[in-house]
């Protein structure tokens, strides 16, 4: 078990078992908001990703740091996602996992430094920023709300939960959106009106650390 104030590689297996069965659950749900405005497979896609990655994490908690764990499930991403999600979600992991290092724990200051790395590698791979209805809509806020959260005091459970809920709200807020990247961007004013299957899938995962956290804490 961890303490409020560290995270350890429990929790990312953790996190990303809880993610695997999330996308699995709602891969049909990410599937329709794809295929109104996209190439209608990303839901499949992403459950394709992270079933492999649970297949590759599985046993490995007791052998690998937590940075360690994220480069290996970025990676298996890259190697059997399709589509555009492989990388946009492989990379940010990967940048994620090599901004934490070898450390055997880490603090949400690490945490949010992490999250920023992971930004960072969405932004260079596909150009979006905030208001283009990408996953950055759903990112962007969760790492501001995570970093409102512990400058206010509040315990890493706490600001994570809220980094889970600001993402939730970022993803919504794409509906009135006109896409300016991506496939969507392609429809113009008709992309109006729909959710971003990615921003989603960012709230999804995001939902899923919050749980792990959670339940990792003492």
């Amino acid at each position: 078990m961890i303490t409020n104030s560290v995270v350890r590689a429990e929790t990312i297996t953790i996190w990303m078992a809880e993610a695997e069965g999330d996308i699995r659950a709602q891969s049909d749900y990410l599937t329709q908001l794809d295929a109104a405005i996209g190439d209608g497979d990303h839901g499949t896609n992403m459950r394709r990703g992270f079933d492999a990655v649970g297949q590759a994490l599985a046993g490995q908690a007791d052998g690998l740091p937590p940075g360690r764990l994220l480069i290996l499930a970025g990676k298996t991403l890259v190697s059997t996602v399709g589509g555009a999600s492989g990388p946009l979600w492989g990379s940010p992991l990967r940048r994620a996992g090599r901004a934490l290092g070898d450390a055997d724990t880490f603090g949400g200051d690490q945490l949010a430094l992490a999250l920023d790395a992971a930004i960072a590698g969405v932004i260079e791979l596909g150009a979006a920023q905030p208001g283009d209805k990408t996953m950055i809509d759903a990112l962007t806020p969760a790492v501001q709300a995570l970093r409102d959260a512990l400058t206010a005091g509040k315990s890493l459970e706490e600001a994570v939960r809220a980094a889970a809920d600001a993402a939730r709200t970022g993803a919504e807020a794409t509906v009135p959106m006109r896409a300016r990247k991506g496939r969507a961007s392609y429809l113009g004013e008709r992309s109006i009106g729909h959710q971003d299957p990615g921003a989603t899938s960012a709230a999804i995962i995001m939902a899923a650390m919050s749980r792990a956290v959670a339940e990792t804490r003492e």
